[in-house]
């Protein structure tokens, strides 16, 4: 029965060490990497960069020349007529008008002639006529009429223009400076992302390094007032202690096992935390491999407030943020200025009258100047008193941001120096409270002091141990957060 045991407990101990030792373990630069890939905030700032990247290259070529192409069909049920069908007639037969024209003319003058006038005036009108003058008018008539025909029901036409700015009142420089000034801002958020991100890790790594110590110093504690309970009772079989006392011992081992009931729901509730930082399922079984914050060895640090307003990031935002609305402002006040643009480009269309009016394909090159000069433009002097005001504006958001960066950074490196000292108290603390569990540990087994003395002894070491603790993890994170808030 007793081998039966010694397997099954064997055996178990083989599992228990096999899950243990399948449980993943995480740095805390692991978690720092797992949460810069899952961190949804910073890959939105991450496509915020690539956003703005794209306008500045927008805002560059607005400055260069565009080419454009456009082109058409049109149909018309009627065509266009440039003449009346009367002036179509008129045109077409004005060489047998003219000839007629002669003709009277010829005979009007030699009728009057004294002789042979009427047989002079048959001779030259048959020269006249035998010349086909009739015919070749009537033939220049209707090659006119001809040519002044249209087909305009199918229409195409085509043309391809260029554009370049000459002069635009500044406002394209701008637009560009604008554009590359919002594409370092992004860079800057992005960057600011990404601090925020390693902070909110850190604390939550940090959190659970500080929750499982308090579990495993509540563990300590349970098991200290375990063993003085079984003391307890053996001392009132004996008749050396009372209930009352072994009521005390049981009371106070029910609140260590509360407290450790508590801390193990919270190891839970931070490595759930740490968890969803990381971007891993909240239900992940990991362990984090520091067991205590690496402290640093000064407890002084040198404050240069006028350094720290160049390095903060907020600062350099609102330094380019006033540089985006001098920009702006310099784009307001180009709606005060001329324009100049220069045009050129080739047409082409069908029917095209380069040619005469031809049904086919012409086309023709264009070159010109466009210049716009504003003389009433109110709105554009209220566009540009507005960016004044928000250059005024900013200059006092630089300034406020100014004092509360300063409040921020005293503030923190005051709670550091608080932690250092409230880390070297309780260091103290524990040393003489370490002694005092000692000494009474030993009285109590020798029957000099009660389990109430050694029950105080021990809620003391347990305290300062918590203190400790408690102060380290407040040194880590007070040195990270005095890191971020002076820039580096």
């Amino acid at each position: 029965m007793k081998n039966s045991a010694k397997i099954i407990t064997f055996t178990l101990s083989i599992l228990i060490t096999t899950i243990v030792s399948a449980q993943e373990v995480l740095t805390l630069d692991q978690c720092r990497e797992r949460a810069l890939e899952a961190n949804k905030s910073l890959k939105m700032a991450d496509e915020k960069r690539t956003e703005t990247l794209n306008l500045q290259r927008s805002a560059l070529w607005q400055m260069l020349p565009k080419v454009s192409a456009n082109g058409g069909y049109t149909w018309m049920e009627k065509t266009v007529n440039l003449l009346s069908e009367e002036q179509k007639e008129r045109i077409n037969t004005i060489g047998d008008r003219v000839q007629t024209s002669i003709d009277n003319a010829i005979r009007d003058r030699t009728s009057n002639l004294p002789i042979g006038g009427e047989f002079i005036g048959d001779i030259l009108t048959d020269i006249v006529n035998s010349s086909d003058l009739s015919s070749n008018l009537n033939g220049v008539g209707q090659e006119i009429t001809s040519g002044l025909e249209t087909d305009t029901r199918n229409t195409f036409f085509g043309v391809a223009t260029i554009t370049q700015p000459i002069y635009t009142g500044g406002k394209l420089l701008a637009l560009y400076k604008s554009a590359r000034l919002l594409n370092t801002l992004s860079g800057i958020e992005y960057d600011k992302k990404r601090e925020e991100t390693l902070i909110a890790v850190d604390e939550a790594y940090w959190q659970v390094v500080s929750v499982k110590h308090k579990k495993e110093l509540a563990e300590q504690y349970a098991a200290l007032l375990d063993t003085l309970n079984h003391n307890v009772e053996e001392l009132v079989a004996a008749e050396m202690a009372t209930k009352g006392d072994l009521a005390k011992v049981r009371v106070k081992l029910n609140e260590a096992q509360m407290s450790l009931t508590k801390a193990t729901n919270g190891l839970v509730l931070a490595k759930m935390l740490l968890a969803q930082r990381c971007g891993m399922p909240l239900d992940s079984d990991f362990d984090v491999s520091e067991s205590n914050p690496t402290l640093e060895l000064t407890t002084h640090q040198t404050i240069d407030m006028e350094d720290i307003w160049q390095k903060r990031s907020e600062m350099k935002m609102l330094r380019i943020s006033d540089s985006i609305a001098r920009e702006s402002q310099r784009i307001a006040a180009s709606g005060l200025k001329p324009n100049i643009i220069a045009t050129g480009g080739y047409l082409v269309s069908n029917p095209n009258v380069f040619d005469g009016f031809k049904n086919e394909f012409g086309g023709t090159f264009m070159a010109g100047v466009v210049v716009n000069i504003p003389i009433l433009h109110p709105g554009a002097i209220y566009s540009l008193k507005a960016a004044k005001a928000k250059r005024r504006e900013i200059a006092y958001q630089i300034d406020e941001a100014k004092e509360m960066i300063e409040l921020q950074v005293n503030k923190i490196n005051y709670e550091l120096q608080l932690a250092y000292k409230k880390l070297e108290q309780a260091q103290s603390n524990l040393t003489q409270a370490e002694e005092n569990l000692k000494l009474a540990d030993e009285s109590f087994k020798a029957g000099m002091c009660s389990s109430s003395d050694l029950m105080a002894a021990q809620t003391a070491w347990m305290s300062a141990k918590s203190d400790i603790l408690d102060a380290e993890i407040e040194i880590e994170m007070n040195s990270i957060y005095l890191k971020k808030a002076i820039g580096k």
